[in-house]
């Protein structure tokens, strides 16, 4: 979308978006490419591959869509996808948008309670899914009267309450008609964390698609250049594996590396490099860290990486100087939100990185400091960061919320809750979170989920959670916990509620740490200060 050739400044002036009257992501990105063109490379546990072109992957997805229709699926229902990396998964997708569903992508690691809220709030009506999942999904399934429809990867039956989905797409037909969607149709409902209450459902339009283009290209230094491999360790339940990578790649027609790693493994990861001769790579600042720790992979792998990008942290510049050395490139970092995704970008080789800041709008983008009534500030004014709310890439709205829709926004302006300034060049340096969200790994993280969970411990009678330092994640939650007054505080008991929230939410959002107080601080309305547990745990640390 952007030309090539042209300066920064140039391509930010000319830019203008076409966003055509009709537009589904899932002919957009499978359906138009030549059927043998390679499009998947699934490396299995194992290490055997098996290869998926476009054909392949269209047929499948006929085959589901086709399915779905017959189990009474219709156009605007939302179709979960319950599964990691894998051409499952991409089948899915592809099937709810061309069928005109909207798709709920949702993380394995999330445990009963996690899936229960979402599943219910979005009323989804079917799910595909696998064995390892399928328990998490039974056992709330009685709750979820819109769901009539479990379909399960690897069941080699039918069962009571599931359809097994080999025998499910051997019966359906391998064609099907792509519904004529129009671009400002919902087609994508991806939950964000907030800090009180339950998660948000963001709901994004099929323009969402043509919103990520731009930026993509210039993240990965003027992308596509030839037919290079993508690879992303990132999930692909998140807004950045999917829009960052996966459909970016196929919307280019370029194949994208699939593999589902246990827990990421640095080494095998520079071994994927090289074995299948990734060119361009998302990787997530936690997954570069533990990269970093690997010795002399110049020596030990050939690989030949033309661009990185990464986000959801800050990097710092030990981190970019080895990546330096270490790809031979400069890693370009980016900040969005699920809500707004890529609204800013470092682009090495079109523009100098300034130290401390998380780039510049990309072509296309219009990224302001505002203050709560949406008027933009002056350069150098801290204010709330914000993006362009006619921007193809912002979402419709939340989910059946619209008091928190209302509040996102400020007249033209999408706010990110996010407080910052902007230079007089359009950099933009991120100061800190005004919502207290919790970055940790590359996740977004809010802590009224988890405080709700453990709530509901009988041991807990108050608990206030929030993100501490760490050298690895950028932040661990911690979770400041009051007890009631006839348990005794143990070692035992501060396991026992790290593992009650890893089984019932998600293993990325338990508490790393636990410390028992016998109050919490609080404001004058009973509101926990967040502010004052962090500062409590950097004074215990330093007492330390």
């Amino acid at each position: 979308m952007i030309p090539r050739g042209l300066s920064y400044d140039e391509a930010m002036r000319r830019f203008r978006w076409r966003i055509p009257e009709h537009l589904n992501i899932g002919r957009a990105v499978c359906e138009r490419h030549p059927a043998d063109t390679l499009a998947l490379i699934v490396e299995n546990a194992d290490g055997s591959v098996r290869n998926w072109t476009f054909g392949q992957l269209l047929a499948a997805s006929s085959r589901l869509a086709n399915a779905l229709t017959d189990k009474g699926v219709h156009k605007g229902d939302r179709v979960a996808v319950f599964l990691s990396q894998g051409a499952e998964l991409t089948i899915g997708h592809l099937a709810g948008y061309r069928l005109g569903a909207v798709v709920l992508p949702l993380f394995t690691l999330f445990g009963e309670e996690a899936v229960e809220y979402r599943l219910a709030n979005a009323e989804a009506s079917a799910i595909v899914t696998d064995l390892a999942q399928l328990p998490k999904v039974l056992a709330v399934r009685e709750r979820l009267p819109h769901l009539k429809t479990v379909i399960v990867i690897g069941a080699g039956a039918h069962g009571q309450d599931f359809f097994d989905w080999d025998l499910l797409l051997a019966s359906a037909s391998d064609r099907f008609a792509t519904v004529d969607t129009r671009a400002e149709d919902p087609a994508l409902l991806i939950y964000t964390s907030g800090t009180t209450g339950q998660p948000k459902g963001a709901l994004h339009a099929h323009r969402m698609l043509l919103g990520s283009i731009p930026p993509v290209e210039q993240w990965l230094s003027h992308w596509p250049q030839g037919n290079e491999v993508m690879w992303t360790p990132a999930e692909w339940a998140w807004i950045a594996g999917l829009y960052d990578a996966l459909f970016p790649a196929w919307y280019y027609g370029t194949p994208v590396v699939a593999h589902r790693f246990a827990k990421f493994d640095p080494e095998r990861a520079f071994a994927l490099l090289a074995r299948h001769k990734v060119g361009v790579a998302f990787i997530p600042p936690t997954a570069l860290k533990l990269m970093r720790q690997v010795d002399q992979p110049r020596q030990r792998w050939t690989y030949d990486l033309r661009a990185v990008s990464t986000g959801g942290e800050a990097m710092g510049e030990e981190l970019l100087a080895w990546g330096r050395e270490t790809f031979g490139t400069t890693i370009s970092e980016g900040y969005g939100q699920t809500e707004m995704n890529l609204m800013l970008l470092n682009s090495p080789d079109w523009f100098e990185v300034r130290p401390g800041s998380c780039g510049r709008a990309c072509p296309g983008r219009k990224v302001a400091i505002v203050d709560e009534a949406g008027n933009v500030l002056p350069p150098d004014v801290e204010g709330q960061i914000a993006g362009w709310r006619h921007d193809p890439i912002v979402m419709l709205e939340y989910w059946r919320n619209p008091e928190a829709t209302a509040r996102k926004f400020a007249g033209d302006w999408l706010l990110t809750g996010d407080l910052g300034r902007i230079d007089a060049d359009g950099y933009v340096f991120f100061k800190s979170r005004d919502d207290d969200v919790i970055t940790s790994g590359g996740y977004r993280i809010g802590p009224g989920e988890i405080e709700e969970c453990l709530m509901k411990h009988p041991a807990v009678a108050m608990v206030g959670v929030v993100g501490v330092p760490d050298k690895v994640r950028t932040e661990i939650v911690k979770a400041f916990v009051q007890l009631r007054s006839e348990i005794p505080p143990t070692e035992a008991l501060k396991t026992e509620l790290a593992d009650y929230v890893k089984k019932r939410l998600a293993a990325h959002e338990y508490p790393r740490e636990v410390e028992f107080v016998t109050e919490l601080p609080l404001t004058t309305t009973g509101k926990i200060l967040r502010r004052e547990l962090r500062r409590l745990d950097a004074e215990g640390k330093a007492a330390r």
